[in-house]
């Protein structure tokens, strides 16, 4: 992890590098609660636990949307072929989203990396042909820009209102049906009659290596624009024994032990893997499976002639696509180190009755009833047990005031009092599955639905301001919110916020409701060591090293953020890292003075 300060200081850097220990050192300042220019590189998150954290240690809850469009047949997020991309965004960050999680396709990611991005098939921005809008996907030359060029033009807009991005690889191929597709890549032969109905529309075969080196390419693209924080290295990973016919696997995605590449576990070990060596600071968002066998009573994927037995009879567990994540318990991902591995989040999908009527909604469901079938040993143990941290990549629906309307409610609230990430499904008006949060127009948004969501947006506890992971920027333009920094100077110790069960500060606190399940009873209770004044190692000692960290983080070098705590350098409690913290320093460790005043 790192950051990066850029200081407006004269000469005065190159002289604290040569007398870092003089006592009069300007007071060059770095505020940690106000912004300085965003400079793309100080709002990384890493994994502790079942939280995130910021390069500072301050916990940030990822509270957002989905908006599809880059994954088919047109090449560009949805509705932009009416609603201008400014208003449009603008609208997403004043109604409370932090982050935008975008289906995109390995057949879009190859063109781009091959230096021939597919072209935008609808759109056309303000070049005098159809439209007169999207101004700023025009070319120099009057022309609407290519997939890549409009994407890059996004994100520029989301930088400008506080909003980031998670890259979703939706499906091999560029088509509104592609995420039907089994896999991430196309095993050989699939590209036959008998597969068009499973989202082969590709006319290229889509590799195993392919997806994993176009991702790692994205990846290297914006390594240096934090505007892009994570990706989902495959949506809906799905199949299971008895489709078309199979009495093997090898057609569906699967989490064990082995390295077949059709092995999730492992297949997603080597993509995140391949991004982290492009990006360390990236969060790697993997999913779960359809299928997975009760490894309890010994059976494996390779249990023959009984997968279509009864649910009560059959030796699996399912769920939905992308949704089961037992596998984590026996076989955990493991990206080789404890810095590659604090960046890991899985994340479940999980849906409605109108989606799909799954056995679990055959009752008067409540909370406790969806843990105990369903939520608690598919993935919500991962949370409770404090394992890993979750995002719920989809979650959402039609309200239909009955069944699908309380089981949203149900899944918003169990979200928010546990504190789990999450992106609802969708923006989108032309989901046919769960319809959007807009109307046709992708201008006006439907109040029953995003009422129903707003409560599960991060905001303070009182007054209400929707909360960015961006240290500088706040969220939108109309006030309703604040960056980062504003909210942890301002608000974290006078009301709050919406997670930890509204305790204020930063921390953690609390015990988590009891979760019951099948098999799992608990709770948890998680401590975060305090702050130590000075300590920004957190080595437990004030010595020479912190000196140093802090010097190179004020002189705007690159600096190694994780496992530090600079708050610790603000030794005399003024808000601001400057040359009075460092003349402090001086004098502790010349023993002139005993301590840091209190």
């Amino acid at each position: 992890m790192t950051i990066r300060k850029k200081l407006a200081a004269l000469a005065v850097s190159g002289m604290m590098m040569a007398t870092c220990l003089s006592a009069s050192i300007p007071a060059i300042q770095t505020s940690l609660t106000a912004a300085a220019a965003d400079d793309n590189n100080d709002d990384w998150l890493h994994a502790e636990g079942s939280k995130l954290y910021d390069s500072q240690g301050n916990q940030v809850w990822l509270t957002g949307a989905n908006w599809f469009g880059m994954n088919c047949t047109e090449n560009f997020p949805h509705g932009l072929w009416s609603a201008d991309v400014d208003e449009l965004l603008s609208s997403v960050a004043d109604h409370g989203i932090n982050i935008i999680r975008f289906p995109v396709s390995t057949e879009l990611l190859l063109s781009w990396k091959n230096g021939n991005p597919l072209t935008p098939v609808g759109l056309n921005a303000a070049n005098g042909k159809d439209y007169s809008f999207n101004p700023d996907f025009c070319d120099a030359n009057g022309n609407t820009m290519d997939s890549e060029g409009i994407f890059d033009v996004i994100l520029k807009k989301m930088k400008k209102y506080g909003i980031k991005a998670l890259i979703d690889v939706h499906s091999p191929a560029s088509h509104n049906s592609g995420h039907n597709y089994n896999l991430w890549f196309y095993q050989d032969g699939a590209a036959d009659a008998d597969n068009m109905a499973v989202g082969f529309y590709s006319k290229e075969k889509i590799t195993y290596d392919d997806w994993i080196e176009s991702t790692a390419w994205l990846a290297e693209k914006y390594k240096n624009d934090d505007t892009v924080i994570a990706y989902d290295l495959k949506n809906e990973p799905h199949g299971k024994r008895g489709y078309s016919g199979s009495s093997c696997p090898t057609d569906m995605a699967k989490w064990d032990d082995s390295t077949d590449q059709n092995n999730w576990a492992y297949a997603a070990t080597e993509c995140g893997n391949a991004i982290l060596d492009k990006n360390p600071n990236a969060l790697i968002l993997i999913e779960g499976v359809e299928q997975y066998p009760k490894t309890d009573k010994g059976y494996t994927y390779d249990t023959a002639d009984i997968w279509q037995a009864p649910a009560d009879q059959s030796p699996w567990y399912g769920a939905w696509w992308g949704g089961n994540l037992r596998g984590v318990k026996d076989y955990p991902i493991d990206f080789g180190s404890a810095d590659r591995n604090s960046q890991i989040v899985y994340s479940p999908h999980d849906y409605g009755p109108s989606v799909y009527n799954q056995t679990w909604f055959d009752k008067d469901f409540t909370t406790q009833t969806l843990l105990d079938d369903y939520w608690y040993d598919t993935w919500a143990y991962i949370n409770d047990q404090d394992i890993a941290t979750l995002l719920v990549g989809e979650w959402g629906g039609h309200m239909d005031g009955g069944k699908n309307q309380k089981w949203m409610t149900l899944l918003r609230d169990y979200m928010i009092d546990n504190h789990i990430n999450h992106t609802f499904w969708c923006l989108n008006p032309n989901s046919g599955d769960t319809g959007g949060l807009l109307d046709s127009s992708f201008k006006v948004w439907d109040d029953d639905k995003y009422n129903l969501f707003e409560p599960s947006l991060w905001q303070t506890q009182e007054s209400g301001k929707y909360i960015s992971l961006d240290h500088q920027t706040p969220l939108g333009v109309n006030g309703t919110g604040i960056s980062l920094s504003e909210y942890y100077s301002k608000y974290a110790d006078s009301e709050g916020s919406n997670i930890n069960g509204g305790t204020k500060g930063n921390t953690p606190g609390g015990t988590k409701p009891v979760q019951t399940g099948t098999t799992e009873t608990g709770t948890t209770t998680e401590t975060k060591p305090d702050t130590v004044v000075g300590d920004i190692t957190k080595d437990g000692k004030v010595d020479a090293s912190d000196l140093v960290i802090l010097l190179q983080y004020l002189c705007g070098n690159t600096v190694d953020s994780k496992g530090k705590d600079f708050k610790a350098g603000d030794v005399n409690g003024d808000g601001v890292l400057n040359g009075m913290d460092l003349a402090l320093y001086r004098q502790v460790l010349s023993k002139a003075i005993s301590g840091f005043p209190e």
